[in-house]
């Protein structure tokens, strides 16, 4: 069975990405290897699931990177989504600590609830919950 055990996505400045990821989400670091002067193998991992997927906090080492990227934010579609348990407490949390929110939790037609919010590193996240 194949099973999905990294992830990523592309951030403009890893040490920001990992103080916003660890300190404000709730991520813990998981590995962090130099790979260069200005690029590290970093990953985070749920503080609930240290064995669980890791997401790799990417450096965007090329252009095409930078549009795909400022093309997604500019359509206002997020980079990825993270499940919740409870998205309404979440959201709060999150607003209290300064994290700018596009979309405050909704309802979907498919079912589940989601949020949208600014990584601070060039990226919309979804924030969803069954």
């Amino acid at each position: 069975m194949i099973k999905i055990g990294l992830t990523s996505v592309m951030v403009d400045n890893q040490a920001k990405a990992l103080r916003f990821y660890t300190e404000v989400l709730g991520f813990v670091k998981k590995t962090d290897v130099p790979m260069g002067p200005d690029t590290r193998w970093l990953t985070v991992v749920s503080s609930d699931s240290p064995d669980g997927v890791e997401l790799l906090l990417e450096p965007m080492g090329i252009p095409a990177a930078q549009v795909f990227q400022q093309a997604l934010f500019a359509a206002g579609i997020p980079y990825t989504s993270f499940g919740v348990d409870d998205i309404q407490r979440e959201y709060e949390r999150l607003t209290q600590l300064g994290v700018v929110f596009h979309m405050e939790p909704t309802t979907q037609d498919y079912g589940g609830t989601d949020a949208m919010f600014e990584d601070t590193c060039g990226n919309l996240i979804n924030l969803h919950q069954e």
